[in-house]
């Protein structure tokens, strides 16, 4: 109880720091990788007591009850011409992400996971000059690629730590990465004057009932997943998951893309791994002195692609 007390003070004074020194993309960017970065141990422990659609179902559904009530009144001020890319947003940076990220959790390391998804700010870039056409600086990309280095390294390192991991789930993780840097380009091109709250809400509004549906067929309602010993403290994980990593984070995530660029934005994703590994550590995962260099290299990547002189 004292440590976690001295903890939360710490988190409290570091906090007031940030506010009082910081520009508030800095802050929004800080917030967002400790809360994410946390998720990936918290699907850990959600898939002791739920299979990976269950939790995937119950994520959005719990997020999405949250951000729709607390943003009803924001959804009236949604233009009609903006829903049809929210429905997209919704898909891709929320619905089919929560899924594939607890589909590779079975299989692979949380904190290898989070490492991978360390991969957004590369794709970021790469469709916002290919598709949506947004200019980057070359320093912007020297600070990817160095970061995506960082990220290898951490990858291979990984591969060797745990052995027996079936790394063929990764693409699930890749391909959500590929989802996530198309969202924030789609939320920085079309969705820039629509506010954070109503961006997240407007999201949820379309894939709350499917993702209700899924969790009817997958043996959710049943006493085998009732009488499951770690059932009662998965919930308690994936509420925790759903509250903070999901729909307060929305909000928080939408508002960093709107205050800064897209590639500043994804740039949370390196500095999550960071976070995750330290869950990992205290879990019981292996860590490493490279991977120590690895995590290095990744925060030289993020201030090089962010820095403005």
């Amino acid at each position: 109880m004292f440590l976690a007390r001295q903890l939360t003070n710490f988190v409290i004074l570091l906090s007031s720091i940030c506010m009082k020194n910081l520009n508030p993309k800095w802050v929004y960017l800080m917030t967002l990788s400790l809360v994410w970065g946390s998720s990936f141990i918290l699907i850990k422990k959600s898939l002791l007591g739920l299979n990976a659609y269950q939790l995937g179902a119950l994520r959005t559904i719990i997020s999405g009850v949250i951000l729709i009530v607390v943003g009803f009144n924001q959804l009236k001020t949604i233009p009609k011409s903006k829903w049809k890319w929210l429905l997209v947003s919704g898909l891709l940076g929320s619905f089919i992400p929560a899924f594939f990220f607890a589909i590779a959790e079975t299989e692979i390391d949380s904190a290898i996971v989070s490492i991978l998804n360390s991969l957004v700010p590369l794709n970021t870039l790469l469709l916002g000059l290919a598709i949506f056409k947004i200019t980057s600086t070359k320093r912007q990309i020297i600070g990817v690629l160095i970061g995506f280095i960082g990220t290898a390294i951490l990858i291979l390192k990984g591969s060797e730590l745990n052995p027996s991991q079936n790394y063929l789930y990764a693409g699930f993780v890749i391909a959500s990465t590929i989802m996530y840097a198309a969202n924030v380009n789609i939320i920085k091109r079309y969705l820039q004057d629509v506010k954070p709250l109503a961006i997240a809400a407007g999201n949820y509004v379309f894939i709350t009932i499917p993702a209700l549906i899924i969790l009817i067929f997958s043996n959710f309602f049943s006493s085998e997943t009732f009488n499951k010993p770690a059932f009662g403290n998965a919930l308690l994980y994936v509420t925790i998951l759903s509250v903070f990593g999901t729909a307060m984070a929305k909000v928080l995530y939408f508002k960093l893309v709107q205050l800064s660029t897209p590639v500043f934005a994804s740039s949370v994703t390196y500095i999550m791994p960071i976070i995750a590994l330290g869950w990992g550590i205290l879990d019981g995962e292996a860590f490493s002195f490279i991977q120590a260099l690895a995590a290095l290299l990744i925060l030289v990547g993020v201030y090089l692609s962010n820095r403005t002189k």
